[in-house]
């Protein structure tokens, strides 16, 4: 039975908009009519769209009495009006406010009841869900979804002991697609000009917030290039990338660090790291290390939350207290003055995505789940 599926997400870079993206492009491959709602098209979805995907954009227009953007309830309109108009049978929302919420007004505005399924990816539990003002309404998104998943089991726990909710919620990593990030050797093509160097490349992409601590990465490339001949690649920008290229000049090294910006295609410079630095003081999961693993890529990062679940601790990579740069580069240095190592890393590392957080084993779980709504409702 094929499924008629609307997702909504952010579209920036970030994980959440990230997975979202890749599962509606995996469950179209798999037969399924997608429908993205948002009010952007989700960054991976470029030159990726197919017959089975649609995207329906979200209006962002103003009304002068409004004294902000209402997005929740102008999604909340667009979604009601997909849902009837393409005849869905499961929405599947990432992040509980707003899209969850958004969610519920398009259920209450529909003359037939739609399955929501709520993916919560961190944020909205960590940070947003610990705001006063905020706890009621992520609490109501979580107890009227009629399928709850957190994206690692620490997630599960945390928003267990912060929501106490009476509905039981569901474990369901995120995944790789490890067909497009694979190794270097696996690629069949040359090495692009920007890493063929004799320097080892140490990688880091994020959206640069706050809690990715992208200074500590700085000071610690600081004291690893002084060990070893090295450069600095970072992907991704935010509000802290600034300053982490600031504090690069003033330590010397900025000569040292390349910005690449934002990118689609990391499956085209993870590759080439030697290893990949991490050094955020929250991570749910950690997609960019998952990612960077499926190239074959060593992990360097803190011992956080959903981090521990992905990288295990001197077989693929290296875990270290959050705020311990001197930690980062030592395990780093380590790892890159040893061939063996490195070698035996990098294929572990690649050997626990495929085990662990492949499309075939992580998709097929959330298409089950689907199923399962719509037998109830059947029945």
């Amino acid at each position: 039975m094929k499924m008629k599926i609307g997702i909504v997400c952010y579209p920036t870079y970030g994980g959440s908009g990230t997975i979202a993206a890749e599962l509606g492009c995996h469950l179209a491959v798999r037969g399924h009519h997608i429908h993205f709602m948002s009010f952007a098209l989700p960054f991976r979805l470029k030159q990726r769209c197919t017959s089975n995907i649609k995207y329906h954009p979200v209006d962002l227009s103003t009304y002068e009495v409004l004294l902000t953007q209402p997005y929740t309830l102008t999604l909340a309109s667009k979604i009601a009006e997909v849902v009837e108009r393409e005849e869905l049978e499961i929405l599947h929302v990432h992040y509980a406010i707003p899209h969850t919420i958004s969610a519920l007004l398009a259920r209450q505005i529909l003359r037939r009841k739609i399955k929501i399924v709520t993916t919560l990816h961190g944020t909205d539990i960590t940070l947003v869900g610990q705001m006063p003002s905020y706890r009621p309404i992520i609490k109501l998104a979580i107890e009227h979804s009629d399928v709850v998943t957190c994206v690692s089991q620490w997630l599960k726990k945390r928003t267990q002991e912060c929501f106490q909710p009476r509905k039981r919620l569901k474990m369901i990593y995120n995944f790789v697609d490890v067909e497009r990030f694979k190794p270097f050797a696996e690629k069949c093509k040359p090495r692009p000009a920007l890493f063929r160097t004799a320097d080892k490349i140490i990688m880091h992409a994020s959206n640069f917030r706050p809690l990715k601590r992208p200074c500590d990465l700085i000071r610690a490339f600081a004291i690893i290039q002084e060990k070893v001949k090295s450069r600095l690649i970072l992907i991704g920008d935010g509000p802290e990338h600034q300053r982490a290229v600031q504090l690069a000049k003033d330590l010397g090294i900025r000569r040292k660090v390349r910005t690449i910006g934002q990118v689609n295609d990391p499956e085209n410079f993870f590759p080439y790291a030697d290893i990949f630095l991490m050094s955020s003081e929250i991570e749910s999961f950690g997609l960019t290390a998952a990612e960077a693993m499926s190239c074959g890529v060593p992990v360097v990062g803190t011992r956080v939350g959903g981090l521990c679940e992905v990288v295990d601790d001197g077989v693929n990579g290296y875990l270290v207290p959050p705020g311990d740069y001197r930690a980062l580069a030592d395990k780093s240095i380590t790892i890159l003055q040893n061939p063996c190592l490195h070698r035996s890393m990098s294929t572990k590392a690649r050997e626990k995505i495929l085990k662990k957080f492949s499309p075939h084993k992580i998709v097929g779980q959330i298409e089950l789940m689907y199923y399962r709504l719509l037998g109830e409702q059947k029945r």
